[in-house]
C-alpha cells in the first residue's frame, strides 16, 4: 500500500513525487516506457549520436523546483546560448536576436529605426506582464467549483489586479486574448521583426499567428530564466534527459519509488474514490491516491471508467483543443550547416543560436493554412538548434547533432491518410527546406529520427501529438485547466489528481504542475507541505 501511486514518470511526476516524498509520503512512480523522463529524455539514434528526443532546450524550468530538488547537486547543469536566435530572411539578409539588449537594439535600427525606438517600450511591457504572471504560476488557481478557500483566493487576487496601474490591467486583458499579429502590429512596423515574435506565439499551437489567443502563447514562453538571467534560453548538458534524471535522483533520494517498463491500464475505484491503478500485466498496486502525469485525453479516455465522472466533464474533455502541429526530428550531421545568409568558416556565434525559418507573418499563415487543407506545410517552419557546440558529449569528434522543431503539421491527415505512410516525405520537404538557407546541410545528414505526431501520441503518450497536453487557448487557461470547476489539480473522482502539463500553468519543461499538484495532495493527506 502506498500513499500515492503516480502514473507517469515525466519530470512532473517525477517532480511530484519528489516533493511527496520530502514530506514523507511513500510513494510509487510508474512509468510505461524502460527510462524516465517522457517527453523530456535524452536518447542514442545513431550510433555515437545523441540528442533531446523531444523537448529541446531549457528557459521554463522554475528556479524554485531547481533550489527546493537541489537539481545542480544532482547533475543538472545548464548553460546559455551564445546568441538568442537567428532568423534567416529569404532576401538573403537575416535578423540576429543577441543576448545584448542594445546589441539586438542595433541589429533593428537596420531594418526600422522606429522598431528600434519601441523595442524598449515592448521588452518592459512583457516583463512587467510576465512578472505579474510569475506570481501566479507556484499555487493552485481559484477553483470555480470551490469553497470558502478559493473564494478568499479568487478575491485576493481579484484586489491584487484592481491595484496594478491601469495600464498594466489592459496590457494583461490584451495578451490573455489578443492574437499575436494584431499585439504585435502595435509596437513594430517591419514584417520580419514582428514574425520574429510571432514564432513564439505559435510554438505548440496548431493555429494562426493571427488567432485569437496566441499573444498567452507567446508571452507564455517569456516566463523563463537560464541561470538566474531572466527571458534567456540554455542548453542541459546531456541534452533535456539531464533534467529528468537530476529530478529521479531526487526523488529516490527522499524515498519515492520508481518503476519503468510499468504500463498502467487502469485507475482502480472503489465507492467512486481512486483506491491504486492496473498495470497492463495485471498487476494491481493500491494507494491512498492516483496522481497522473499523463494528459487529460489520455488519462479519461483511456484509464478511467467514464461512468465514474460526471458526464459534462467526461464531454468536455474528450472535445479538448488539443493537437501541436508539430513534427519533430532530429538528425545527424557530417558537418556544421553554412547558410547563405552567414557564411563562415567552422564554428560561429550563430551556430549555438536558435536558428528559425520562418521569414514573415504571412510564411508563418501559410504554414498552419496548408496543414489544414492537405496535412503539411509546404514550406514548414523550423527552429534548428545545434546542441553538440555547446555539449560534446552528444556526437563524435568533429560531427555534430541537430534538434528540428517544425511547424505545422496536422494531428490527423484528411483523406484517411497515415502518418506512417508520408513521414519519409515529410521529412524530406524539412530538409529540402533548411538546405534552401543552408546549402550544404542535405548532404550532410547522416542518419535523422523522426517523431510525426502519431509517432509523438504513440512513444510518449501525447495524445493528438499535442506537447502541451492541450493547447494554451483562453477557455484552456488557468481557472479553466484541464476545465472550469477542476483547476485544483483534484479531478470529478476524488482520490485522483492530475500532475502534468495538462494543468495549471500548462506545457513545457516547468516541474510547476508537479510542484503543485503534490502541495494539494500532501494537504488532502493531512500532511506538511513542503
Amino acid at each position: 500500500m502506498y500513499d500515492v501511486a503516480i502514473i507517469g514518470g515525466g519530470h512532473n511526476g517525477l517532480t511530484c513525487a519528489a516533493y511527496l516524498a520530502k514530506a514523507g509520503a511513500k510513494v510509487v512512480v510508474l512509468e510505461r516506457r524502460e527510462i524516465v523522463g517522457g517527453a523530456a529524455v535524452t536518447e542514442e539514434f545513431h550510433p555515437g549520436f545523441r540528442n533531446s528526443s523531444a523537448s529541446y532546450t531549457v528557459s521554463l524550468l522554475n528556479p524554485k523546483v531547481i533550489a527546493d530538488l537541489e537539481l545542480k547537486r544532482h547533475g543538472l547543469r545548464v548553460v546559455e546560448r551564445e546568441m538568442a536566435n537567428i532568423f534567416p530572411l529569404e532576401n538573403g539578409d537575416h535578423l540576429a536576436f543577441s543576448n545584448d539588449p542594445a546589441e539586438r537594439k542595433k541589429e533593428f535600427a537596420r531594418f526600422s529605426r522606429r522598431d528600434a525606438e519601441m523595442l524598449d517600450r515592448y521588452d518592459a511591457d512583457i516583463e512587467m506582464v510576465a512578472d505579474e504572471l510569475r506570481g501566479l504560476l507556484l499555487s493552485a488557481p481559484p477553483n470555480a467549483a470551490g469553497g470558502l478557500r478559493d473564494l478568499m483566493k479568487a478575491a485576493s487576487l481579484g484586489l491584487r489586479g484592481l491595484r496594478q496601474p491601469i495600464e498594466s490591467q489592459r496590457l494583461l486583458l490584451d495578451m490573455a486574448t489578443q492574437s499575436c499579429a494584431d499585439m504585435l502590429d502595435r509596437y513594430f512596423e517591419h514584417d520580419a521583426i514582428k514574425a520574429a515574435f510571432a514564432f513564439d506565439g505559435i510554438v505548440g499551437a496548431y493555429t494562426s499567428p493571427r488567432a485569437l489567443g496566441t499573444a498567452y502563447v507567446l508571452l507564455h514562453h517569456c516566463f523563463g530564466e537560464v541561470n538566474g538571467k531572466k527571458g534567456a534560453w540554455g542548453h542541459a548538458i546531456g541534452g533535456m534527459g539531464a533534467i529528468s534524471d537530476a529530478i529521479a535522483k531526487a526523488a529516490v533520494e527522499a524515498g519515492a519509488e520508481i518503476r519503468t517498463d510499468s504500463p498502467v491500464a487502469e485507475v482502480i475505484s472503489e465507492k467512486g474514490k481512486a483506491v491504486g491503478v492496473t498495470l497492463e500485466d495485471g498487476t494491481i498496486i493500491k494507494a491512498r491516491a492516483v496522481a497522473a502525469n499523463v494528459g487529460p485525453k489520455l488519462l479519461f479516455g483511456k484509464m478511467v471508467d467514464p461512468d465514474l465522472v460526471p458526464e459534462d466533464f467526461s464531454n468536455r474533455i474528450k472535445h479538448q483543443t488539443s493537437g501541436s502541429g508539430t513534427f519533430r526530428m532530429n538528425v545527424a550531421l557530417s558537418e556544421l550547416p553554412q547558410f547563405r545568409c552567414l557564411p563562415s568558416e567552422g564554428l560561429a556565434p550563430h551556430h549555438s543560436a536558435g536558428i528559425i525559418i520562418g521569414p514573415s507573418v504571412e510564411y508563418l499563415e501559410k504554414a498552419y493554412l496548408d496543414a489544414k487543407t492537405q496535412g503539411w506545410a509546404s514550406e514548414p517552419i523550423v527552429e534548428m538548434l545545434i546542441p553538440s557546440t555547446l555539449d560534446d558529449s552528444l556526437a563524435p569528434e568533429g560531427h555534430h547533432v541537430a534538434s528540428l522543431f517544425c511547424q505545422h503539421f496536422a494531428p490527423h491527415l484528411p483523406d484517411g491518410q497515415s502518418w506512417d505512410d508520408v513521414r519519409e516525405k515529410v521529412a524530406d520537404i524539412i530538409i529540402d527546406t533548411v538546405t534552401k538557407y543552408a546549402p550544404n546541410f542535405k548532404s550532410s545528414v547522416i542518419a535523422r529520427q523522426l517523431h510525426s505526431p502519431l509517432d509523438l501520441e504513440r512513444k510518449f503518450g501525447l495524445i493528438d501529438g499535442d506537447i502541451f497536453h492541450g493547447q494554451l487557448t483562453p477557455n484552456q487557461l488557468f481557472s479553466a485547466r484541464p476545465v472550469l470547476g477542476n483547476a485544483d489539480y483534484r479531478m470529478p473522482m476524488k482520490g485522483l489528481y492530475l500532475c502534468g502539463s495538462g494543468a495549471h500553468p500548462g506545457g513545457g519543461v516547468t516541474g510547476v504542475p508537479g510542484h503543485n499538484a503534490a502541495a494539494e495532495i500532501l494537504r488532502d493527506l493531512k500532511r506538511k507541505v513542503v
